[in-house]
């Protein structure tokens, strides 16, 4: 196995840190405080080509992979923004999949130079409270009416919901009980963000206060036929293409602000010193900071294994959940403790690993919780029968 960094892949984290470098730790700090969405990054990102990494070149973008894709993600999170930095960006690459697989030509060529441009901003209408990860549960419905349907409905967790112009919609078409299996029966739409009949509500949460996180409710919203993707009734098989590609992203993110906290706890062991040396000499906090830094590289591993595996069109579920799942954990402990190794000042804003370790949290939970990677694990790796 070959894992030397390609001319290419080097360039493209130069690329990216080139980017990154501009907006600094204190700049995150800003946002943190004052929620207001990162605008001027994010067109920072745009201009320079970023938001299309994954989109076909046809439509404007660069054409690349999941490995391409992780590796822009990995280096956007290892800058100190932690997930606000990753996820004002990270909705662009694999979110709009559907689009890129199932779309029409025409769709794409309405809908995807748009978003590599940054013109348009596309928040995600999938969860809803009585469903969470039981997709097949969902009741926003969308009744079929002339020229289009009508949808009324609630989601929950609609990021970047207060900015967004468009919107990706899960809804169901059929009511499940009446399809034949409950996967049938949902449609992908994607519209215009109508703020006459989408009520967005912020959620007030731990971390990532930038990139507003909402509870939506749609009251007979009106979708033109033309914004239906695919075949009606189909929706949820394709949102299957996109689930391993994200847990990727997810596992790299949360790697790349472990990363991001080890090096911010490093430096702070060797300038500290507590009793006339540097508090870096004892094993106490030298150990748990080691033990980090090789969790990380483990589960770094794993992701871009999976990364190859998914690129190389061979089956990669077991990877890229178990990469989540490590990354996620390496991710939090590394955080964690560069709080533990700063002492008092791990408490303090101006030290940013507090706010690191607030942004990580939320990446053992979405898009998957570590209970049901385990579940998973345990039935179609281990063979163990289904426990829920």
């Amino acid at each position: 196995m070959d894992f030397s960094i390609s001319e290419d892949h080097q360039a493209l984290r130069e690329g990216v840190a080139a980017v990154m470098k501009k907006f600094d730790a204190d700049y995150w700090l800003e946002r943190d405080e004052d929620g207001e969405f990162p605008r001027e990054y994010h067109r920072a990102m745009a201009d320079a080509g970023w938001l299309g990494i994954t989109m076909p070149e046809e439509y404007g973008g660069s054409g690349l992979g999941v490995t391409e894709a992780a590796i822009m993600m990995h280096e956007i999170a290892s800058h100190g923004g932690g997930m606000a930095a990753t996820s004002a960006v990270h909705i662009n690459l694999f979110g709009p999949h559907p689009i890129v697989v199932k779309a029409s030509h025409e769709q794409k060529q309405r809908w995807i130079p748009r978003l590599v441009s940054g013109e348009d901003q596309c928040c995600f209408g999938f969860t809803e409270p009585n469903a969470g990860l039981n997709t097949t549960q969902i009741t926003t419905f969308a009744q079929k009416v002339e020229g289009g349907y009508i949808v009324n409905g609630q989601k929950v967790w609609t990021s970047t919901g207060q900015v967004a112009n468009k919107i990706m919609l899960l809804a169901r078409t059929t009511k499940i009980e009446d399809c034949k299996k409950p996967t049938d029966g949902i449609s992908i739409f994607y519209t215009d963000m109508d703020r006459s009949k989408i009520e967005v509500t912020r959620i007030p949460k731990m971390g990532r206060k930038c990139v507003d996180s909402n509870s939506t409710f749609i009251d007979g919203l009106f979708v033109p036929d033309e914004d239906l993707i695919g075949e009606e009734g189909k929706g949820f098989s394709y949102i299957l293409h996109s689930l391993n590609p994200e847990r990727i992203l997810i596992a790299v993110e949360a790697i790349g602000i472990g990363q991001d906290a080890l090096r911010r706890a490093t430096q702070y062991a060797k300038e500290r010193e507590v009793f006339g040396r540097q508090i870096g000499k004892n094993q106490s906090i030298q150990h748990p900071l080691a033990e980090n830094w090789m969790y990380l590289e483990a589960a770094f591993n794993t992701a871009m294994k999976a990364a190859w595996l998914y690129d190389n069109n061979q089956p990669c579920g077991a990877e890229a959940n178990s990469a989540k799942f490590l990354g996620a954990r390496a991710g939090y402990d590394a955080c964690l403790q560069a709080v533990l190794t700063h002492g008092g000042m791990g408490y303090a804003k101006e030290y940013h690993v507090e706010r690191l370790l607030r942004e990580v949290t939320v990446t053992r939970i979405a898009p998957i919780t570590e209970q049901l990677i385990s579940c998973f694990i345990a039935e179609k790796v281990l063979g163990l029968p289904k426990s829920y």
